[in-house]
């Protein structure tokens, strides 16, 4: 991938804005310089993901969706982070192995591609741990296919099956009709799950989906998509309870409260009938805040030599 080619004319997700992000932001917010703001250990991904040592996780700046409820809007919308070199993530790769953690999380990376990709190249031959891709479920195939040889874990949202709801909370209208692709192709590459000897996630894809309130009915439709559209025993579900209404969650009154226990309970026993029941369930306990990480730029900075 040449990186200057990559960010001149921009295409990296559906969005398509051609910006020459040398020059100005796309639609992303982000311009060619990879910004970032929190690289460390994770203890709030699925079992299987965070293990007891925990996800080496890497928050990045930006997003190409607009999430009116984002729970990491200080760093999707609003800009936070600190920009580093190419070199220095790679470094950063290795000392979250070397901390222990399971698996390199990549949190909303696909703007930044061009950067990643060949850091990962630098340090592959010392990376011995899984790359997770963590991303919105908005990605396009031609950036998937770039992805194959260099992500063994996929864990993308499905959010919504109505593309109305998909405009108005996350400003884009054909979500269902790309995400839908999207994972379908995921699962084409990495095929059936494969833990190792302690239950840990090494190669599959894992399809969030986050109950909203009021929208109880598009969550249904989803799961009988998944149910009548995806290959059997090839991927595993996390229904998420987790929804807070945070960032602009107060400018639709639909969404400006958490979901009751039975918008939750009617979604997840609707996911046990289908028979979709190989993956995660969340207490809903979960809708609170501090489940959002600090972005406090940890682990971004290179550590003080003694």
């Amino acid at each position: 991938m040449n990186q200057t080619d990559e960010y001149k004319n921009c295409s990296l997700c559906p969005r398509n804005c051609h910006v020459d992000r040398h020059l100005r932001k796309g639609y992303c917010q982000c311009t060619d310089k990879l910004m970032a703001a929190r690289a460390a250990l994770h203890h709030w991904e699925e079992p299987c993901i965070s293990g007891t040592k925990g996800s080496g996780t890497i928050f990045f700046t930006g997003c190409t969706l607009r999430c009116c409820f984002c729970q990491n809007y200080s760093i999707s919308s609003q800009g936070f982070g600190k920009e580093i070199s190419p070199d220095r993530l790679s470094e950063i790769f290795l000392e979250l192995q070397d901390a222990g953690a399971h698996n390199i999380n990549l949190v909303t990376p696909t703007q930044y591609l061009p950067t990643i990709l060949p850091a990962l190249d630098r340090v592959k031959s010392r990376l011995h741990i899984p790359v997770v891709y963590n991303c919105g479920g908005y990605e396009k195939q031609e950036t998937l296919a770039l992805l194959d040889s260099y992500v063994d874990i996929y864990l993308p949202d499905l959010k919504y099956y109505d593309s109305g709801l998909s405009a108005r909370y996350s400003g884009a209208s054909d979500y269902f009709s790309v995400a839908s692709k999207a994972i379908q192709i995921m699962i084409d590459q990495k095929g059936a799950p494969v833990f190792d000897k302690d239950g840990l996630l090494r190669s599959g894809v894992i399809i969030r989906h986050m109950v909203l309130p009021g929208s109880r009915k598009d969550s249904l439709r989803l799961l009988h998509w998944i149910k009548e559209t995806l290959p059997d025993d090839c991927y595993l579900i996390s229904l998420l309870s987790q929804f807070t209404p945070f960032y602009k969650s107060s400018e639709h009154p639909k969404i400006n409260r958490r979901i009751t226990t039975y918008e939750y309970e009617s979604v997840l026993n609707e996911a046990i009938r289908l028979g979709l029941t190989d993956g995660y369930m969340q207490e809903k306990s979960s809708a609170k805040e501090e489940y959002t990480p600090p972005f406090d730029l940890e682990g971004i900075q290179a550590p003080a030599l003694l």
